[in-house]
């Protein structure tokens, strides 16, 4: 078993469709567990340091401005290979190539109003998570299901 953690952004656009509860609701029936989630402001300049990779593209600037629009949920999760479990459940970029029955599939429209962000692999993770939680604001416990869930 891998147990890991993976950051996940529930964007602006997420957080004003009133998506939060059933979005958040959907990881958690899967068996991950929340250990930490606030709502941010996200400011131009973690926009910039978070979306570091895609600086040149065409898309950045628009990808600030969206991101900085509104609050965003902020959630680390954590479980038996989190960050594939994550992805899988959010599904494709873009919604209309996404899976049915995935978050962008269901609720997204256009690739940028999609949604939600999450880490595409452990280091991603990591950088991520550092950016926008405090050490002490991951919080650790035991879920009385745990047990349950895995083997």
């Amino acid at each position: 078993m891998a147990i890991e953690k993976t950051l996940i952004l529930l964007k602006p656009d997420a957080v004003q469709r009133g998506l939060m509860g059933e979005i958040v609701s959907r990881f958690e029936k899967k068996g991950l567990k929340a250990v930490g989630m606030k709502l941010v402001n996200v400011t131009k300049e973690l926009a910039h340091t978070h979306y570091a990779e895609h600086k040149e593209k065409p898309f950045f600037k628009g990808l600030v401005e969206f991101i900085t629009a509104g609050p965003t949920l902020s959630m680390v999760v954590e479980g038996d290979n989190a960050i594939a479990v994550v992805r899988k459940l959010v599904g494709a970029t873009n919604p209309q190539n996404a899976d049915p029955g995935t978050i962008r599939h269901d609720f997204g429209m256009v690739t940028g109003r999609n949604l939600i962000h999450a880490s595409d692999s452990a280091a991603s993770a990591a950088r991520e998570i550092a950016l926008f939680f405090k050490k002490e604001e991951i919080i650790e416990y035991k879920l009385v299901h745990e047990k349950w869930v895995y083997e």
